[in-house]
């Protein structure tokens, strides 16, 4: 069974970190690229980055540049999103998703084709 499953979340206060992973099972991640996406209560869901496959480019949204890193780790088949400085704005279900090789159209989730279930992150005093 094909399966991505995201971790890492939960409560934190402003200024904190978190870091989220994604997992896969039942297939390799070395030839997809992986985006995070987030969606806030009444919000549209939207991408906050994403990694490439084969040449691990990263791309950031603008919102959180500088303040959350994504990596990947093809051994273990897992992708990662360090996030620090967290704010009541980034308080959301954070998504995990695959789509062919590259970034390209990293901020539509509609270029992704699998999706994790979400994990949702806090913020708050």
């Amino acid at each position: 069974q094909v399966q991505l499953v995201e971790s890492g979340g939960g409560l934190v206060q402003p200024g904190g970190s978190l870091r989220l992973s994604c997992a896969a099972s039942g297939y390799t991640l070395d030839y997809y690229a992986i985006g995070w996406f987030r969606q806030a209560p009444g919000k549209e869901r939207e991408g906050v980055s994403c990694i490439g496959s084969t040449d691990g480019r990263t791309v950031y949204a603008e919102s959180v540049m500088g303040r959350f890193t994504i990596s990947r780790d093809n051994a273990k088949n897992t992708v990662y999103l360090q996030m620090d400085n967290l704010t009541h704005a980034d308080e959301a279900v954070y998504y995990c998703a695959t789509t062919a090789l590259y970034c390209g159209s990293w901020h539509r989730p509609t270029a992704f084709a699998s999706w994790g279930e979400g994990t949702h992150d806090t913020v708050s005093w």
